[in-house]
């Protein structure tokens, strides 16, 4: 797992906004990892921030340098699909290393994984942090209520919308983590994104202490995203 680890982390950044008037002038809201052609980030769709206008923050990635210095890069949004909270971003400059997408398909519950992030925001530091765990369940996101006190507004959205299954993880995550990727700790390919809202507010609603249970949504919804936009729109 070692080369795995060295194979993926130049591959994560942080997603934040910048403004240059705010203090601090640049914030944190998630992670994300770089995917395609080297300039495509993918990431959760909670992550981006609401704002817009010319006052908004500006939408940024920071990546390390190949000297190991920290870079800001604009990013605008390519696509984005709420219902899965996946989101994919267009960055400039030159391409960064990219992670391959695996058919999630494929997974299989016990297969050991790893996933790199940015845990608890930036109190620890933007400096990528490897977990390891494996699949300890492929459930659906959504079980089906057992009072309607349990099927509040958003259950009964996620209803209608219809469920799907997720992969869930013997390993925890936290607040930072949204939009890791999870990969096959052999391959490095990935297999999910890391979510630690979306899903934790459907499986764990019916809790009073929602666990530390992991969750990530089936790399094969990115992959489905990404083949929505052509080229021409990667190359805007």
């Amino acid at each position: 797992m070692i080369a795995t680890i060295a194979r993926v982390k130049p591959s994560v950044v942080v997603v934040g906004t910048y403004q240059k008037t705010a203090s601090p002038p640049f914030v944190m809201r998630g992670t994300g990892f770089v995917i395609g052609n080297g300039n495509l980030v993918a990431t959760n769709s909670h992550v981006l921030p609401e704002e817009a206008g010319p006052d908004a923050p500006v939408l940024v990635i920071q990546a390390r340098g190949s000297d190991g210095s920290a870079q800001l890069r604009p990013a605008r949004l390519l696509n984005r699909d709420p219902d899965h909270d996946l989101a994919v971003l267009r960055i400039d400059g030159p391409p960064l290393p990219a992670l391959q997408l695996r058919d999630s398909d494929s997974v299989r519950e016990g297969q050991l994984v790893g996933f790199t992030g940015f845990p608890i925001g930036g109190a620890l530091g933007f400096s990528p942090v490897t977990h390891r765990g494996m699949v300890a369940s492929i459930t659906p996101i959504k079980l089906p209520g057992g009072t309607a006190r349990q099927l509040n507004e958003k259950a009964i959205r996620q209803i209608k919308r219809g469920t799907f299954d997720i992969f869930q993880l013997d390993a925890t995550a936290y607040p930072g983590n949204s939009g890791s990727p999870v990969f096959d700790i052999d391959s490095g390919e990935v297999i999910g994104v890391i979510n630690m809202v979306f899903i934790k507010g459907s499986k764990e609603s019916a809790l009073s202490q929602p666990s530390g249970i992991s969750y990530a949504i089936p790399a094969n919804y990115l992959k489905r995203l990404v083949s929505e936009f052509t080229s021409s729109d990667i190359e805007r």
